[in-house]
This record gives C-alpha cells, sequence and structure tokens, in this order.
C-alpha cells in the first residue's frame, strides 16, 4: 500500500514544476501557478483520498480448501466469556424463605440473623410498610426514568430535604441504589490526573468508583493514621505538580472489611495540613453512631461542614434502599448534571423513598433505638472476648463485630475454608445464621478473612447469648479437630 501511494506522488510531482524566482515559492499545476501552501494541502488530499480507496488487507491469493478451513476450524479454541468454576464457587448459600430481621427463616426453620445489616432493627416496621403500601398505591412502582428526564416525583424532593434537614446540611441527592452512590460520586469529582488517596481496606463499591474515576490512586495502610500522614506527605513533595491537582482522601466511617471505624480527628487534622478533601462512606455508621445517629462526625463531635462530601447506603440502617450523598449545593448542583447513576439510571422507586423519610420519623422518635444497639454490641463484643483462636478486630463501638483467626495459616483460601466451617456448623445445629467475609474475584481487598456478625437493635439478649454459646463451642470443635 505504501508503495502504491509513494509511485502516485511521483507521477503527481511529474507533472508539477516548481518555481523559485518570485518572492514567495510557487507551484505550476498542469500550466497553472498557484501557492505553495495549496499545493501541498492538495497533494495530500489527494494520497488521503487513495489511502482511503485501500483495502486493509491483501486477499489471499488462492481460496482456502475446505480441508483447511476444517484445520482451522478444529484448531480454534474459543475464549471462555466467565472465569472458569472454581470448587469453592459451587456451593449452595442459605436462602432466606421470610424478610431478612433479627429472626429469620431458612430451609423452614426459625434461624437468628447475624448476616442483615438491619442495624436499627427497623425490617418489617409497621409504620414502614403502611409507608410503602400507601406510596404504592398513590405513584406506583417508579417511572423507570431517570430523575433529569420523567423521574422526579415529589417524594423524591421530600426525602432530599429530609436528609439534609436531618443531618443539618444545605442538600443532598438521592441514588437509585446503594452501591451506585460511591460508583458515581467519586468518579463525578475525581478525574483522569488527580491524585486519590485510599484505604486500602474499603469495600468493593468504592474500589469499583476509584477504578471508573481514572485517577492516579494511591493506597495507605488501613486505619493507620501514620501511614496516611507518610503517604500525603510524599504526594506532596514528590509529584510537582500535586499542588496544582485536586486531591482527595477517600475512606469509610465503619470499615466493612474489618469493622474499625475511622479515627475522624486525626484525619481532619491530616487533611487540612496537606490541603487535601474528604470523600467518607458512612454506609455502616449512619443511623448508628452518636448519640442521635447522625454519623462519624456526630460520634467525634465534630462540624459536618469539615467533610466536604459524605456518602451512605440507606439499605442498613433505615431499612429501605438506595443512597444519598450530602455536602455543599455546590457539590450536590455538580452530580446532577454529572453523575452517571443520577443522570443516566432510573430514580429510586417512590415508595422506597417514603420509607427512608418514615426511618427518619421512627428514628427520631425512638432514640432508644440507638441506646439499645450499642447495649447489644457491648454485650456481644464482651460475650466473644474469650472466644478460642479467634480475637475480635473490630472497634469497640462498630455495629460490624468482626472474628478473625488469632493464628492464620497464611492461605486465604484455607483461612476462609475453616471460617466458613465454624459458620456452617453455627446454622445447621445451633440455627445461628453468620457470614464470612467472601469476597468475589473482583474485590482487591487484601485484609484479613474473618467472621462478620451484624448487630441488630432488634436483637434480644437470649439472641446474643445464644450467638456467643454457639460460636464458642462450634470453633472449639472445628479447630479441636483441625489440631
Amino acid at each position: 500500500m505504501a508503495s502504491a501511494a509513494v509511485n502516485m506522488v511521483k507521477t503527481t510531482l511529474d507533472l508539477v514544476t516548481l518555481t523559485f524566482d518570485a518572492p514567495f515559492a510557487r507551484a505550476v499545476v498542469f500550466g497553472v501557478p498557484i501557492g505553495g501552501h495549496l499545493f501541498v494541502e492538495g497533494l495530500l488530499l489527494v494520497v488521503i483520498l487513495f489511502l482511503l480507496s485501500q483495502k486493509s488487507y491483501k486477499p489471499p491469493k488462492r481460496p482456502l480448501t475446505k480441508k483447511e478451513i476444517d484445520e482451522l476450524c478444529d484448531e480454534w479454541v474459543p475464549e471462555s466469556l466467565i472465569p472458569p468454576i472454581t470448587e469453592e464457587m459451587q456451593g449452595e448459600p442459605p436462602v432466606l424463605e421470610s424478610a431478612a430481621g433479627p429472626h429469620t427463616v431458612i430451609n423452614g426453620k426459625e434461624v437468628v440473623n447475624f448476616a442483615s445489616a438491619n442495624y436499627l432493627g427497623l425490617i418489617g416496621n409497621e409504620k414502614l410498610l403502611e409507608s410503602c403500601t400507601s406510596a404504592l398505591e398513590k405513584y406506583g412502582v417508579g417511572s423507570c426514568g431517570p430523575r433529569g428526564f420523567y423521574g422526579t416525583v415529589d417524594v423524591h424532593l421530600d426525602c432530599e430535604a429530609r436528609i439534609a434537614k436531618f443531618l443539618g446540611i444545605p442538600d443532598s441527592i438521592l441514588y437509585p441504589y446503594g452501591l451506585s452512590t460511591m460508583f458515581s460520586a467519586i468518579p463525578a469529582f475525581c478525574k483522569k490526573g488527580d491524585i486519590v488517596v485510599a484505604d486500602e481496606g474499603v469495600h468493593w463499591g468504592i474500589q469499583n468508583g476509584l477504578h471508573l474515576s481514572r485517577s492516579t490512586i494511591v493506597y495507605f495502610k488501613h486505619n493507620n493514621m501514620e501511614s496516611l500522614q507518610n503517604t500525603l506527605d510524599k504526594v506532596i513533595h514528590e509529584n510537582k505538580r500535586a499542588k496544582k491537582l485536586r486531591r482527595y482522601i477517600v475512606v469509610e466511617a465503619v470499615y466493612q472489611n474489618s469493622g474499625q471505624i475511622t479515627p475522624l480527628d486525626e484525619l481532619i487534622r491530616l487533611k487540612e495540613k496537606y490541603k487535601f478533601r474528604v470523600l467518607l462512606d458512612e454506609s455502616n455508621s449512619f443511623g448508628v453512631l452518636g448519640s442521635s445517629g447522625r454519623g462519624l462526625t456526630e460520634h467525634y463531635k465534630i462540624p459536618i461542614e469539615k467533610i466536604d462530601i459524605i456518602t451512605a447506603a440507606m439499605g442498613h440502617a433505615l431499612a429501605t434502599e438506595g443512597g444519598f450523598c450530602t455536602g455543599s449545593a455546590r457539590v450536590i448542583d455538580h452530580q446532577r448534571l454529572s453523575s452517571s447513576g443520577y443522570v443516566f439510571s432510573a430514580s429510586l422507586p417512590p415508595y422506597l423513598a417514603s420509607a427512608a423519610i418514615t426511618s427518619f420519623d421512627v428514628l427520631e422518635e425512638n432514640p432508644d433505638l440507638i441506646t439499645k444497639l450499642k447495649k447489644n454490641i457491648a454485650f456481644l463484643c464482651k460475650g466473644l472476648s474469650d472466644i478460642r483462636g479467634l480475637e475480635i478486630a473490630s472497634s469497640p463501638e462498630s455495629p460490624i463485630v468482626y472474628l478473625r483467626l488469632k493464628k492464620p495459616s497464611g492461605s486465604i483460601k484455607n483461612d476462609l475454608q475453616l471460617l466458613e466451617d465454624i459458620a456452617d456448623r453455627a446454622l445447621r445445629e445451633d440455627s445461628v445464621f453468620v457470614v464470612t467475609s467472601k469476597r468475589s474475584t473482583l474485590d482487591k481487598c487484601r485484609l484479613p478473612v474473618g467472621i462478620r456478625l451484624f448487630v441488630s437493635a432488634g436483637h434480644s439478649e437470649s439472641d446474643l447469648l445464644k450467638a456467643c454459646e454457639s460460636l464458642k463451642r462450634v470453633t472449639d470443635l472445628v479447630l479441636t479437630g483441625c489440631d
């Protein structure tokens, strides 16, 4: 193709003579003088049209025979569309046959449920059910359209205003799905070239949001403020352009993969020292921490304005679905125009937004729910403090009580299998439903695996006592069998 183009150019040049006796070079084409730049542009256009007219491949000199075609087909091995199914993927998970409240039904048997993040015990609450029923009768199941097109209903605006009022901030924005809040909010603010410093233990939703942002991601050691300070210092001093770029710190208030609580006071000090913005995910702390459930800022008695962006899923404490993001009016307005989960996804069904509003009402009318939850957390932590072979890795105020092996084997696969044996026996023999921190192949978190117990205000003292006794007994049997 290249040689043909060269030959054509040579042929064209044979018809062209250049004269340099004028003040500016001119070309004479077919006896007609033209400007030099016009000649060059015309020549390039001819070459481009010639190249576009050529085939991108050379056809074979002769067609393939039937035998050759059959041989090529026999040799071709199609690439799998999905990763291979491993042995651990083939197990059947427990199937719930009722609502995921403090007690649920699995395989026809009632069990104590510590596998659902129903922190305030509002799943199945009569007021929420009535609110959903009324909204369904009034609005139906939803418009199936994005908020900016025809998906905004008055209850969406009411819910956003209710969230903002509860937190004492200017505005908030609703998302149709909890994980899509992190998927969308992070890329809306963090762009290619920006610097994001994130905790290595963030959950998969945040990991995916960071990936979609295409920013420069730097991780620091899990919940280690000394590591964070060293990382921020390194980013600022080793990158000459860092001070001119947008810079963010991304953390969770209560980490889903460890149950630990972020030391917000130290985080704010570092944020202000190094001039970073903070994006805080409060999915597991909203409705839990603080005297009235307003989250990590209330827990540390720090003004919420100190945090630039706060996200949270509503499927935990509020017992509904969807998520929200809060911040200044500019932060919210920006997302309404550039956040993919808001602009392109179908809006939150109105009955779920109505349920969220009712959850706020229930929480404000019953502050003892938070008190009961904190008592249950303390009771369970005390009961599991001396469990053989396991230790509590979570913070004392965390609603996620996280148990990990005192002496891990060094193999995540073997450790996870051991923990799953404990969870399976607790369910099968004592009707106590707990889950391990099994992660998908896409999850890049490298924190130690463990058993997660989601504590609820709806759990009774007998439920907690039963869980403690079951896990102690089962763990002792499983570890004894491994010795």
